[in-house]
């Protein structure tokens, strides 16, 4: 994947962080922006508000059981992430899917085989806080315990995947 706009911001952290400004990926946010909030909906019918999450550090998956990139991505994310953080209490993952029925949820979830927590955006209105009106899926959004977004992904690039597993690292380190 080429990455227009490149790489050019330390965070925080010391981790390189991309920046969206100047560049095509169809954010409506960008590194250092609060993060907006909303309503989160388990599939048990549970719900929290991202802001109620601040004090943690933050993964949030936009994803979708019909998006090949996202299927692609996701055995690393369980793998790489969710196994190796999943019991630190200062770490949340939750993805959320985009325009889906619950059945629809649950079925993508055993296809994938994967154990972190979807979520459901059905009407697509948490995707838009964060996107801009018609962009695709397949993005990662890491929020700081601040609630600042420090981290965005687009599609799926090993090495973008990789910078953002050091910067959740270093996060959770600070």
């Amino acid at each position: 994947m080429l990455l227009v706009g490149g790489l050019f911001a330390l965070t925080t952290t010391g981790a390189k962080a991309q920046s969206n400004e100047g560049d095509n990926r169809g954010y409506s946010v960008k590194v250092g922006d609060m993060a907006p909030d909303f309503t989160l909906q388990y599939l048990d019918g549970t719900t929290a508000n991202l802001s109620d999450l601040r004090g943690k550090v933050v993964m949030l998956q936009f994803t979708a059981g019909w998006c090949r990139v996202c299927r692609q991505e996701m055995p690393y994310i369980e793998k790489e992430i969710w196994q190796k953080y999943k019991d630190n209490e200062n770490f949340v993952l939750v993805a959320v899917d985009l325009k889906e029925p619950k059945e629809k949820v649950l079925k993508f979830i055993d296809d994938m085989k994967i154990t972190y927590p979807l979520t459901l955006d059905e009407k697509g209105e948490i995707f838009s806080l964060y996107t801009e009106k018609n962009a695709g899926v397949t993005r990662n959004i890491v929020i700081d315990r601040d609630g600042k977004i420090v981290f965005l992904t687009r599609l799926f690039d090993r090495k973008e995947f990789d910078q953002m597993k050091e910067v959740i690292e270093k996060l959770l380190n600070k």
